[in-house]
């Protein structure tokens, strides 16, 4: 197994926000650049629930302890506000077993 694919995905559910999508999508644009820095975290993708109207996030880290380092900053505990999210979303992390694809 190699070191450089995602160790942990973790999936951020039913996240409803109060902004418009115009203003949610700006936000999106200016803090992506704080999590490109973070080192463990190798991807992220923003979602919508079509039907819902919902929003989530998948995020792929390194390890475990990436995960947890980013889980008590200051840049995840601004996330609720930064989105206007109301609410407490489903938090889910799973263990990566293997990749489908290596590349």
């Amino acid at each position: 197994m190699s070191e450089s694919r995602p160790r942990v995905m973790v999936i951020v559910r039913g996240l409803k926000s109060r902004l418009p999508f115009e203003e949610l999508e700006r936000r999106y644009q200016e803090r992506m650049p704080q999590f490109r820095a973070i080192d463990g975290l190798q991807q992220k993708y923003y979602l919508e629930d079509p039907d819902s109207g919902d929003f989530a996030g998948l995020y792929l880290w390194r390890s475990r302890e990436d995960l947890a380092e980013f889980s008590a900053s200051e840049l995840r505990r601004s996330i609720a506000e930064a989105y206007g999210v109301d609410g407490e979303p489903r938090i889910e992390v799973y263990e990566v077993l293997m990749p489908l694809r290596t590349s």
